[in-house]
């Protein structure tokens, strides 16, 4: 696995722990369709959650946020548009979320910066 798989698969382990410490309690993780994917589900609440994780050692070419461009935000909404329709959820609104992680020595981090934006697009 390369650099680049391995410090995203840890930015999403702390982003689900993040969330999970804020009381989201996990639905999926990894929901792949042949249009994108969605790295973690979640509920908060009455909100259906589909997070988008961004993990960068640091924001010296950007905050990790402006890398989820309009062209990945539509993929993300088809993605979730057809995970909704093969899971019945009437009763919850959902939500896009971005949480950046910021961990400057990889899987290595012992306590990377997370920054949660809710409804970021």
């Amino acid at each position: 696995m390369g650099e680049t798989q391995t410090r995203g698969n840890f930015g999403e382990d702390m982003a689900l722990r993040h969330l999970q410490k804020l009381g989201y309690r996990l639905i999926e993780r990894g929901y792949t369709t042949r249009f994108g994917e969605i790295d973690i589900i979640m509920l908060d609440g009455d909100f259906l959650v589909f997070v988008e994780v961004k993990t960068r050692k640091n924001a010296d070419y950007g905050e990790a946020r402006e890398f989820v461009s309009a062209a990945k935000q539509k993929r993300c909404r088809t993605t979730a548009s057809i995970w909704l329709n093969s899971h019945p959820t009437d009763e919850l609104q959902p939500r896009f979320d971005v949480v950046e992680v910021y961990a400057p020595y990889g899987a290595n981090t012992r306590e990377p910066t997370i920054n949660h934006l809710e409804n970021a697009f």
